[in-house]
């Protein structure tokens, strides 16, 4: 199928996506979703203090981290710059099954490959809790992570976060505005997940990628590859369920279940969580 104009569409996107490079030399990908600076990419693509980003006519720049959220596996970036080609948005909502999809990332260093599928669905994704993706049959590799899902008229869609299976899962572009216009949450945990499919007998749970040095969940001696099952004895459906158990003020326990090492017994654990500090404001959870 041939589409007029595609080779402009897809150069087009290509400059408001960028190359994100972290201290530990891990890349990634990220959309300019602001002239003024603002770059939008996946929370575990952020997670370093200092991340560098490359934009596509060369130019190599500091972001600051002004938001992130592992739950949502979202992180806000800022650059001092004001002459960036922003992307243009598309209400997620309005998604239908067969729309062709683009995605746009940096896949083992090659910057700014293309790759072309269908939109498969949008919704949850069975044994992935109620949590909403734009599903697509696109090909993802690593480095493709927080890089565009855009359709066919180049407007993007959501951004790309993981595979499940055959098909790419993508953050819906409207939960990305949502992230960049909501409030911080009332209480943080330090960790960043990834929802997964649980060995055994449990479906769902939330993997913990990275733990925050000094965080809640450091001090509880939770650890990276640990799977959060529930807390105060209501199982994980979905990573909103978390979110929801984050919800209030004050300091209080938090009573988490998870899984360890070959992941074949239950432990538990009291972790202590309050309000998130100004200077810890740049990490959600």
């Amino acid at each position: 199928m041939s589409i007029p104009g595609f080779g402009e569409i897809a150069d087009e996107l290509r400059r408001s996506t960028v190359l994100i490079e972290t201290g530990d030399r891990r890349s990634g990908t990220g959309v300019i979703w602001g002239g003024d600076g603002l770059i939008v990419t996946n929370a575990h693509v952020a997670r370093g203090p200092a991340v560098r980003v490359e934009l596509w006519d060369g130019r190599e720049l500091e972001a600051g981290i002004t938001s992130r959220d592992p739950q949502l596996d979202l992180a806000a970036l800022r650059v001092n710059a004001n002459d960036l080609p922003p992307v243009s948005s598309r209400d997620s909502s309005k998604l239908r099954p067969g729309e062709l999809a683009i995605a746009i990332g940096n896949p083992f260093g090659f910057v700014g490959a293309l790759t072309t599928g269908v939109i498969h669905a949008v919704g949850p994704l069975g044994g992935m809790g109620s949590r909403t993706w734009v599903q697509a049959n696109v090909r993802l590799a690593p480095g493709n992570s927080g890089g565009p899902l855009a359709d066919a008229r180049g407007r993007v869609i959501g951004i790309n976060t993981m595979v499940a299976g055959r098909l790419a899962l993508a953050i819906p572009s409207n939960a990305v505005q949502q992230f960049l216009f909501a409030g911080p949450r009332a209480a943080w945990l330090g960790v960043t997940l990834n929802p997964v499919r649980v060995p055994h007998a449990h479906t769902f749970g939330l993997l913990i990628l990275e733990v925050e040095p000094g965080s809640p969940a450091a001090r509880a001696a939770l650890l990276p590859g640990d799977i959060l099952l529930g807390a105060d004895e209501h199982p994980f459906h979905s990573i909103s369920d978390l979110a929801r158990s984050l919800e209030g003020r004050g300091e209080r326990p938090l009573r988490l279940e998870f899984l360890r090492g070959d992941y074949a017994r239950v432990r538990r654990v009291a972790v202590e969580i309050a309000e998130r500090v100004p200077e810890r404001s740049s990490v959600a959870a």
